[in-house]
């Protein structure tokens, strides 16, 4: 039988969640991390960094000069393969964590989570415990309702305009800047970039939550390729916890190990408490569910009961499907041992690219109309654009010279001396001339070569070019 039109749900409203605190190795951890992201990401703009040249900050992302500062290391826009290198570490890091402990990354140190975990806290401490919050709730809007929603909201806009504000001083000088922006002088992409993220971050963080992870996070859905039955999940002991007879709630005859392992009653109370820490408001009694983001508070939340009630812990714990099931846990697979080897050689590579960097880089492109010049002299004119780059703190004197291509001279035309500020760069016209070779056509290969001094030591770069030869004009 067919349904009607009218009873087809298309969109099924968001049911409020309102998690409960707990104490317990977990989320002392959670709030560990939470606390070191929270220091380094307020923190790092406003520390300063003694350089000879350029700005004395720290950490800043300089795109009007197009140049990002990292502590002692300066990268440079030809450098933006290191960006590239970055975001494959962070890819395979995130699947080897995956193939071995699940979505460990989302329930730890995810900046939705990082955020979501203060904002709860703001919630619990203005307007109370999870019971509390649901009598408010329904209490009707009262003025007690109406006072701490407000307060509420006011601390998440608080939270998220502090979170918007850090963010934007990465881009320029923190003190001026932040003086600038309060002051109404500051660039129109400050206040752009500062109320964009506030607002994302309220609406994340603040109303949407556990939507976010479920729902918009690719992760989510894709997490399931890298798991396998040895990787590491928050999971519930279904046989210790369900027994023959399924869980029942203490009672009589039930209340300890020995009277509910008569029963073939498992270990589970059913207190629910493991649902009620949870942020994304799953019973992890379920099975795995694509919500589930590993953050192990129901673990927290079962141990404690076991303690409580001086059973042993573990009926929800951190296992794979292998060990749920008796068999041994095997860590290192092959899939998880060519992520780790992919990833430790794109971090080798990273490493020795930022050390073996030159402070001096040169590029050449050969100009192609015309590709060459016939001079009243007989002689073969080819003409180069040169992009000189002076990735160093100091002010240096370049000598540049042609080597490779015989009985050749370099036209620098008016340029007699070559100086080059601090981290800048220079474009050259130059001009390569060279006689006619009998019997030689076609592209000679050459080199530029730079030399300067930087620091008391010699530095030179060479660069390859061609030089366009006709040697049918040779006399």
């Amino acid at each position: 039988m067919a349904k009607n039109a009218e009873d087809i749900v298309l969109f099924e409203e968001r049911i409020p969640i309102y998690p409960r605190s707990v104490k317990g190795r977990f989320r002392t951890m959670k709030w560990l991390i939470l606390l070191f992201a929270y220091s380094v990401y307020f923190t790092l703009p406003w520390l300063r960094w003694q350089r000879e040249s350029g700005v004395e900050q720290a950490v800043m992302f300089d795109i009007q000069d197009r140049i990002f500062y990292l502590f002692g290391m300066i990268v440079n826009p030809q450098d933006i393969f290191w960006l590239a290198a970055i975001l494959m570490i962070a890819a395979f890091l995130l699947f080897f964590v995956t193939g071995i402990a699940g979505r460990a990354f989302c329930g730890y140190f995810c900046f939705q989570t990082l955020w979501t975990d203060v904002y709860i806290l703001i919630e619990h401490l203005v307007q109370g415990e999870r019971p509390a919050r649901i009598r408010l709730d329904k209490s009707g809007w009262s003025g007690e309702r109406i006072l701490k929603k407000t307060v509420t909201h006011v601390l998440w806009l608080a939270v998220a305009f502090i979170t918007g504000l850090t963010f934007t001083l990465y881009w320029g000088d923190a003190y001026a800047l932040f003086g600038q922006f309060f002051e109404g002088t500051a660039p129109f992409p400050a206040y752009a970039t500062t109320l964009f993220l506030t607002l994302t971050t309220y609406v994340m963080a603040g109303l949407a939550r556990e939507q976010v992870c479920t729902y918009m996070c690719p992760y989510a859905r894709f997490q399931s390729i890298m798991f396998d039955n040895d990787t590491l999940i928050v999971a519930y002991d279904e046989e210790r916890g369900e027994g023959a007879a399924g869980r029942a709630k203490l009672g009589k005859g039930r209340k300890t190990v020995e009277e509910r392992h008569a029963a073939n009653i498992g270990d589970c109370i059913d207190c629910g408490f493991c649902v009620q820490v949870c942020p994304t408001g799953i019973d992890i009694r379920n099975g795995l569910q694509m919500s589930c983001i590993s953050c192990a508070l129901c673990v927290d939340a079962c141990d404690a009961i076991m303690d409580k009630l001086g059973w042993s812990r573990g009926l929800i714990r951190y296992a794979s499907e292998n060990e749920l099931e008796g068999g041994k846990h095997r860590l290192f697979k092959i899939k998880n041992i060519g992520y780790g080897l992919v990833l430790l050689a794109a971090i080798a590579g990273l490493v020795w690219s930022i050390a073996s960097q030159t402070q001096l880089s040169m590029a050449v492109t050969q100009v192609r109309n015309p590709l060459y010049v016939i001079l009243s002299d007989g002689q073969l004119q080819n003409s180069y654009d040169i992009k000189l780059n002076n990735k160093s703190e100091k002010t240096v004197t370049l000598q540049v010279r042609i080597d490779g291509l015989a009985n050749a001279s370099l036209d620098l035309g008016r340029i007699r001396k070559i100086e080059l500020e601090p981290l800048s760069s220079m474009n050259l016209f130059v001009r390569v001339k060279a006689p006619p070779v009998k019997g030689q056509s076609g592209q000679i290969p050459f080199r530029f070569v730079v030399d300067t001094v930087i620091d008391g030591k010699p530095v030179t770069e060479m660069k390859k070019a061609l030089f366009t030869m006709r040697g049918d004009f040779a006399p």
